[in-house]
């Protein structure tokens, strides 16, 4: 029973020894147990190296060598536990030798892993890069030879003397392991030949022979300072290796050695030991060290020595100081990976995928030691490799990224579609996922540059109520790749289809830069570096040369086919300055011209100076520049110097740098980030300055590591606009949501829509959350957005918002005014828009009136809706001629009046004759031929009536003088009745005693030279009323107008009235309307309203008053007008018959005053 229970005993043993043994073998992922490490063999023989996997069954193994896969045959196959077995190393050239470096990768349903490098290397041996040379030493003295040979593994390094090994070290030999041979106090039995032989495990090469010969000593020794002869050099030595610093020294008396460091630290006397007369050598070395050594040759008893001094570098391998961790993420989450290596030099670190390198696509950033998956997807699901690598070798850490799947997840939007906006903006379109679509809650577009590696992939969230938007910030001339997903509470959908698109061209960003160099006096060789991408902004389909001189104000130009990228000007003037410039253009316009570059011509002399040199510039970094040159070796041996000049842009020139003639480079520092350096440089000799080289060059903008690695900051949310007037947008939006003590600033990016030039597109910079954008154009739609900025950090755009601008009052009439009679009292008017861009037009205003009523100052009012560009004027009265003009308005104010078109309404309508005639300006009649026949009997009556009416206006002239004095004090205290009338056509008051209406809606007043006239107080005692006439022919209501502005040769009227003070005065208010004012608010405008009625028989002048025009002042000067008027009034029949009526009219007056009875006309 006791053999039986211990046997029972041991297997319970056995059991619970390999249980965790089991559980570590059955891990769920995949491991290495065993790694292939470097191995250096000899040819034709064999090698394994090793390849061992655990994890879940079904493990397939495969090899790499150089990163491509490993062909099995005869000689090269995988042994049954995955390692690779090559039974005979081949060394031959190309692809058939088997050196090189060998990966293993592993794969099972969880991923693929890869296995760290093992580098395969055939033993070899080299020919010797330094062999010993034959020297000459007096007696007592030192000597040393060295040697140098390179191969796989490191040489074994031994001497002969005289074909006989040298023990490697005695009291006056030593031999060091870099290959040094060193004797001290040299004797004559050892001259001799020494020769160097160097053995690996490959070869054994011996080096030629050298010749040690030993003089005898100089007679008295004299004391000599200690020199060193060999002393240490810089050392870069791999961990746990040994390091070598030489210390050779000689002097008399003999110097001794001393070391110590350059940082004052202890030397580690365990891992250290001297070996000869003064060399150290450092074991097993650490990082501890690295430093500087300096080795010191002492005189005994003296304080003269000399010092030597090496830098001891310590070369690490890789080593993991953080390790990624495993991570189980739900779809569209994001996942970090952390890998942290340390090592000397720094390690590379790289990422793979299922043993793949991972690159950055937008969507997966890596950020020196980190690895970012955003938007994950079920693809991401995999085994993740950090790898760790430099000089000296490689490690690897492995993490897995398990997705999460969601079962009620939506499908992917569907349809997706892009339109090219602009040159900088597409629109994104799709359809809603056919799946679960309530359940999304927003949506994600991704978008990134379909061209090239390595592109940065951006992201827009957008909420579920809409499934369009519009990506702007987009580079011209460029195809880009569009995906969108639908985002739920706990997850996303699956990617839409992708889509491509591309932007429009644009204009060229900038000009390119310009070198310019003289082949002769009379010419310049201009040649310029094709634009980029980025700067050209598309295909540049020709380049325009500008030139000209500095003294000359004329510019020839050259159109250049876009291939070009020089070209040579002839036939200049020599010894002049010329200036010169390019701008190129694409297949949407010229871009922006590049500041003028000068040149000077070289002079015409038959003395023979330097050629332009041939100049290269470089920008270093932002801040500096670096210029190299050569010339053509026939110049060169004259040249005696260098000159360089330099100075930025529209900026003056500096003096010029002086170079030495065998400097062929120079560096410019100083300079500031994004600005254009014009440089020059010439070559000078004994007869004067050479020919000059000009070129130009920008320097980048400087981009600190903090732009590179930190993400963005969110960009300003709920931005809004609000229009402002015509030519304003308020917008205002809100800060993100994060926390930081530094300056926010905004940018602020505006431009119509639609607008194919991006280079008019306007950015302003302000501080706070709004910004009044001004100088807009009117009735316009303008798109903005908005980006800030924070410790030299910028947010992505924020989505665009879209405002129109108010519409702007119309500056301008109505155009192309047509009249046209159509009937025997009826005529079309018809005209088009004011010829000005973005103008709106709410409603029109026709306005007119017989040649009699016009005088009278009586205007008929026709509205009409802003879509009609036509009217019909009826009930026309026969014999007339009628006065037309037409104004455009909106709700922002009313546009100034066309110029009056007349129509002539023949009283005969069965003559032969036309009708009607049609105008379109103030300069056609529009009168018939017989209009002013008159007969005798007429010309009898109209000289009659002339007679009496100078006889009344010179008794009127003189009652205005004898009572200008009570109409002064009246104005005093004048206040003007006001009425109201709405009506379609109206007549208007112009002028009474009490007070004067303005046709252009003004206000009741007179004004003369001493000021506003009112009436006074006995005048407001009084009242009349209005009396109106109607007309059987024609029911229009008019109100009769009595009374006009006083001028020579116009007919008077005058009326009182009695109105209600609630009674507007000004004819915007009689017409019922803003609009039915007859004019604008401009000066210019007042002249078209016809308020003087005043009437000439010139047919040039039948005008409106013009702005000078203003209401005489009634003083005791206006008489003498007057009787000045009278005088003309006499050369014309028709004046006569006016100063009869206005004869009448002062005789009625007084009639009036005494009986207070209603007026007559």
């Amino acid at each position: 029973m006791a053999p039986l229970k211990g046997k029972r005993r041991q297997r319970l043993l056995l059991l619970a020894f390999f249980l965790p043994i089991s559980g570590v073998f059955s891990f769920s992922e995949l491991f290495f147990i065993k790694e292939p490490r470097d191995a250096t063999v000899m040819r034709k023989e064999a090698v394994i190296l090793d390849c061992q996997a655990r994890g879940e069954a079904s493990i397939d193994v495969r090899w790499l060598r150089n990163g491509v896969k490993v062909v099995e045959n005869e000689r090269v196959y995988l042994l049954s536990n995955g390692s690779l077995f090559i039974s005979e190393v081949e060394s031959r050239r190309g692809d058939k030798s088997d050196e090189g470096c060998y990966q293993c990768l592993a794969q099972n349903k969880y991923g693929t892993i890869l296995s760290q490098k093992a580098h395969l290397t055939i033993a070899s041996m080299s020919s010797f890069a330094l062999q010993p040379s034959s020297i000459v030493v007096a007696e007592g003295s030192v000597a040393r030879f060295s040697c140098k040979i390179s191969s796989h593994p490191p040489p074994i390094i031994t001497w002969e003397f005289n074909r006989v090994a040298l023990p490697l070290s005695t009291d006056r030999i030593t031999v060091l392991p870099s290959g040094v041979l060193q004797i001290q106090g040299v004797q004559q039995g050892d001259a001799g030949h020494y020769r160097c032989i160097a053995t690996n495990i490959a070869s054994r090469r011996r080096s030629i022979e050298a010749t040690l010969t030993v003089t005898p000593a100089p007679g008295p020794i004299l004391p000599q300072r200690p020199r060193i002869i060999a002393g240490p050099q810089n050392a870069s030595v791999s961990l746990h290796q040994s390091a070598i610093l030489e210390c050779l020294a000689t002097g008399n008396p003999r110097p001794l050695i001393s070391w110590s460091r350059a940082d004052s630290k202890s030397i580690d006397v365990y891992n250290t030991k001297v070996l000869g007369n003064g060399n150290l050598i450092i074991t097993d070395i650490k990082p501890q060290h690295g430093g500087v050594y300096m080795c010191r040759a002492t005189t005994p008893g003296t304080r003269n020595f000399t010092v030597a001094s090496a830098n001891v570098t310590v070369l690490a391998p890789p080593s993991f100081v953080e390790w990624p961790e495993s991570l189980t993420r739900p779809r569209a989450g994001t996942a970090r990976f952390v890998c942290q290596a340390e090592g000397a030099p720094a390690p590379q670190i790289t990422w793979f995928k299922n043993g793949e390198k991972v690159h950055s696509n937008g969507r997966i950033k890596m950020y020196h030691s980190k690895l970012v998956i955003n938007q994950i997807i079920l693809e991401d699901d995999a085994i993740y490799q950090c790898q760790a690598e430099n000089e000296l070798g490689s490690v690897l850490s492995i993490a897995r990224l398990i997705v999460v799947m969601s079962e009620d997840r939506p499908s992917a939007p569907r349809n997706i579609r892009a339109d090219t906006v602009s040159s900088s903006a597409i629109l994104l379109a799709w359809d809603r996922p056919q799946y679960n679509s309530d359940k999304v809650i927003a949506y994600s577009v991704h978008y990134m540059k379909a061209e090239g590696l390595n592109n940065e992939e951006y992201q827009v969230v957008i909420g579920n109520d809409t499934t369009r938007y519009i990506i702007d910030d987009l580079e011209p001339a460029r195809n880009y790749t569009f995906y969108v997903v639908a985002y739920m509470p706990m997850g996303a959908s699956r990617m839409s289809d992708h889509v491509f698109q591309h932007t429009l061209e644009d204009v060229p960003l900038r000009a390119p830069e310009l070198s310019l160099t003289s082949r002769s006096p009379t010419d310049i060789q201009v040649s310029w570096q094709p634009l980029p991408m980025k700067l050209s902004r598309g295909r540049v389909s020709s380049y325009r040369l500008s030139y000209r001189t500095s003294s000359e104000s004329a510019v020839s130009q050259i159109e250049l086919p876009g291939e070009k990228t020089q070209h040579l000007l002839e036939n200049l003037q020599p010894d002049t300055i010329y200036l010169l410039r390019l701008v190129a253009a694409t297949s949407v316009g010229w871009g922006e011209q590049s500041a003028w570059t000068s040149h000077r011509t070289p002079k015409a002399s038959s003395a023979q100076v330097p050629l332009a040199p041939e100049l290269y510039l470089e920008p270093l970094n932002c801040t500096t520049i670096s210029a190299r040159w050569h010339l053509a070796p026939r110049n060169s041996a004259s040249v005696r110097g260098y000159r360089l000049f330099y100075h930025e842009e529209s900026q003056p020139e500096s003096a010029p740098l002086q170079l030495q003639a065998s400097a062929h480079k120079h560096t410019i520092g100083g300079l500031d980030p994004r600005r254009k350096y014009h440089v020059k440089l010439l070559a000078y000799n004994a007869v004067g300055d050479g020919y000059q080289a000009d070129q130009t060059i920008s320097t980048p903008g400087c981009v600190s590591v903090r732009d590179r690695l930190v993400p963005p900051p969110p960009p300003p949310h709920n931005v809004q606009a609000r229009t402002n007037s015509s030519s304003a947008v308020f917008l205002f939006w809100g800060r993100p949501a994060f926390t930081s003590s530094h300056a926010l600033n905004y940018t602020v990016r505006c431009n119509p829509v639609g607008l194919q030039n991006a280079s008019l597109v306007l950015y302003l910079q302000t501080g706070e959350q709004s910004l009044l954008v001004r100088d807009l154009e009117p009735n316009t739609k303008y798109e903005f957005a908005v980006r800030l900025h924070i410790d030299q950090l910028s947010s992505p755009w924020s989505p665009v918002v879209y405002q129109n601008t108010f519409p702007e009052a119309p500056t301008l009439p109505p155009s192309n005014i047509k009249v046209t009679l159509i009937e025997e009292d009826t005529a079309l008017v018809s005209w088009k828009l004011p010829d000005e861009p973005n103008v709106a037009v709410t409603h029109y205003t026709i306005l007119y009136a017989s040649r009699n009523a016009w005088i009278a100052g009586e205007w008929q009012v026709l509205q009409r809706e802003g879509s009609i560009t036509m009217a019909l004027l009826e009930n026309l009265s026969p014999g007339q001629v009628y006065l037309v003009k037409v104004s455009a308005s909106n709700n922002m104010g009313d546009g100034p009046f066309s110029d009056v078109v007349e129509l002539s309404v023949r009283a005969d309508l069965s003559s032969g004759h036309d009708a009607g005639l049609s105008g379109g300006s103030t300069h056609s009649t529009g009168f018939s031929d017989g209009f002013y026949h008159l007969d005798q009997k007429s010309m009898t009556g109209i000289s009659v009536g002339v007679c009496i009416a100078l006889t009344c206006i010179i008794i009127c002239a003189f009652i205005i003088v004898c009572r200008g004095k009570n109409r002064y004090a009246a104005s005093l205290n004048a206040g003007g009745p006001e009425g109201d009338v709405q009506m379609a056509e109206v007549t208007v008051p112009m002028m009474s005693r009490g007070h004067f209406i303005d046709a252009k809606g003004g206000t009741s007043l007179i004004i003369n030279s001493n000021g506003p006239v009112q009436p006074s107080p006995d005048l407001k005692k009084k009242k009349k009323k209005w009396s109106f006439f109607r007309s059987a022919v024609k029911q229009d209501r008019k109100i009769v107008n009595s009374t006009l502005s006083y001028l020579p040769g116009a007919t008077v009227l005058t009326y009182e009235e009695e109105l209600s003070p609630n009674h507007p005065a000004t004819l915007q208010h009689l017409l019922g309307h803003p609009g039915d004012a007859e004019g604008s608010s401009n000066s210019e405008g007042s002249h078209e309203t016809g308020d003087s009625g005043r009437f000439s028989h010139d047919d040039t002048e039948l005008t409106n008053s013009g702005p000078n025009s203003r209401p005489p002042s009634l003083t005791e000067d206006d008489g003498e007008d007057f009787d000045r008027g009278g005088e003309l009034l006499e050369k014309s029949p028709a004046d006569l018959k006016l100063k009869e009526s206005v004869e009448a009219s002062c005789s009625h007056q007084e009639a009036q005053r005494s009986s207070q009875s209603e007026l007559s006309v």
